[in-house]
């Protein structure tokens, strides 16, 4: 395949950043986005330019390192994560545009790369889990409710990669924190730091910049890990009943 790369240059934080156009030839179908960006990289080093910086760690869809908006949509037009996006869902032909997420609280880094560690300082504000346990506990030592366990297991899969905030108009995390929020709060182990854990979180997130949870679901549908909505209600449901009570 021939593509038309327009992608976000930006040389630090400090600088004025703009999208730059690049020819690209030789694209296999069979080839990750990254690997497609690599095959870019090797050109533009052969011809003595910068090549682009972006991010990956994994490539396995694990951690959430290598997140895009392509053609304006987070993580491309497939419900994954960048690394696995294939060029198959691509023409040959095609134009695409690669830019950082847009969002305040993540600063652009360089190119493609923006600082997420505003998500790090979330999860640093709800604190710890208080449980005495000793060595590694034996699984079934803690009896909770099967539908609460697997509903815990299945939000704690968010691996925090920032679409659902670069896919919503308002730049809410709330996907986000409602997914860490319903994890702990579903299962024994978090009930101790419940209450203070919700109020001190949505402090942070508040804090960092990030914007309020209007419902329009945008963050939902572009979850490559396919977190459901209702979290924001469970997140929400858990901050009434901690101020109520004073915490």
């Amino acid at each position: 395949m021939k593509l038309t790369l327009k992608i976000w240059r930006q040389e630090n934080a400090a600088a004025q950043g703009a999208i730059h156009t690049y020819e690209l030839d030789g694209v296999s179908s069979d080839m990750s986005f990254l690997e497609m960006l690599d095959l870019l990289n090797e050109q533009l080093v052969t011809s003595g330019e910068e090549p682009v910086a972006f991010d990956s760690d994994c490539r396995e869809g694990i951690c959430g390192m290598c997140s895009l908006m392509i053609n304006g949509e987070a993580h491309g037009p497939e419900v994954t994560t960048t690394c696995q996006l294939h060029m198959r869902s691509f023409n040959d032909g095609d134009t695409i545009t690669i830019e950082p997420w847009r969002a305040e609280p993540f600063p652009v880094i360089k190119d493609l790369v923006v600082d997420r560690s505003a998500f790090d300082r979330i999860i640093q504000a709800g604190g710890y889990i208080s449980a005495n346990t000793g060595s590694a506990p034996e699984a079934n030592s803690v009896p909770a409710p099967r539908d609460k366990a697997m509903r815990a297991f299945n939000v704690a899969t968010c691996i925090g990669c920032g679409a659902c905030v670069a896919a919503c108009p308002n730049g809410s995390a709330s996907l986000f924190m409602g997914a860490k929020i319903t994890h702990l709060g579903e299962l024994p182990q978090g009930q101790p730091e419940r209450w203070s854990r919700v109020v001190d979180m949505v402090g942070q997130h508040d804090h960092e910049g990030f914007g309020g949870c209007t419902n329009i679901g945008e963050c939902a549908a572009a979850c490559p890990k396919e977190i459901p909505l209702d979290v924001i209600s469970q997140l929400n449901k858990d901050l009434r009943t901690a101020l109520k009570s004073g915490h």
